[in-house]
């Protein structure tokens, strides 16, 4: 993922709330949201490294991994990827995960990791250290930098979705992927310097980014409610924002997790 907001305990209905948006290259292969067939995982999935950026379990597990912006650094260690799959089906919980994950961070390339159980959050990422911390109640925003880095791309996403709350959102998460399409540009002034150049920056600061090579691949929604029953949504896109199809799969549905097992 490359542009995350997400509301943790900040809603009557939902324990977490959560919109962001894959950026990558078109040619990385990758499969849609779908249940897995060889792991408890609900998500898409990257068929170059195997992992996901973004995932669910019917336990109520969620977890979500973007990189680091700055090509400074380079891209040397165990994929992101794995990241959550390890989390997603793995027996230890939030605390206990973030725990050990903070040991072994810096053998990965650089990360953000969120994870979420039915009782805790954790942020947990290598650059510019290894660093770990709990997730406090209310509306949070990531990019590819650190966690709550104000990016302008990160707090009018954040807003948005505060804005929704505020509203009275429940159900309706069309006004979350609306905020997701944005492309409105931000002003000079406001940009980050990663290190890739003015005219980049600018590219790179809109939501959603549309390209014939790059771009924004998945727009995607998680629900978990307080009583652990949910909903994950995706939406597909093709080079220069074509688009490619959508799914909604249910989360803590013991019918659709038994089938998706099989005999």
């Amino acid at each position: 993922m490359c542009l995350i907001a997400f509301a943790w305990n900040a809603h009557p209905r939902w324990r977490l709330l959560l919109a962001g948006n894959r950026d990558e290259f078109h040619a990385r292969p990758s499969a849609p949201l779908a249940r897995w067939s060889d792991m408890p995982v609900i998500g898409g999935r990257d068929l170059e490294a195997g992992g996901t950026w973004l995932g669910v379990t019917d336990a109520g597990r969620c977890c979500v991994v973007t990189n680091v912006r700055d090509p400074r650094d380079p891209q040397l260690g165990a994929s992101r990827g794995l990241l959550a799959t390890d989390f997603l089906a793995g027996a230890l919980d939030a605390a206990g995960h973030a725990q050990r994950l903070l040991a072994a961070a810096a053998d990965y390339r650089p990360f953000n990791l969120l994870t979420f159980d039915a009782h805790a959050g954790f942020y947990l990422g290598n650059r510019p250290a290894s660093s770990a911390q709990a997730v406090t109640p209310g509306v949070h925003g990531l990019s590819n930098a650190d966690f709550n880095t104000p990016w302008p791309k990160t707090r009018e996403l954040m807003q948005r979705l505060q804005g929704w709350i505020d509203r009275g959102g429940d159900d309706d998460f069309a006004p979350l992927f609306d905020a997701l399409a944005d492309e409105r540009v931000a002003p000079d002034a406001q940009l980050p310097d990663t290190g890739v150049g003015l005219e980049r920056e600018r590219w790179l600061s809109s939501a959603f980014i549309r390209g014939d090579l790059y771009g924004t691949r998945a727009s995607t929604v998680v629900a978990i409610g307080h009583d652990g029953h949910g909903v994950i949504a995706e939406r597909r896109f093709g080079p220069n924002g074509r688009f490619d199809g959508e799914t909604e799969l249910p989360i803590a549905d013991p019918a659709a997790a038994t089938a998706a097992a099989g005999p």
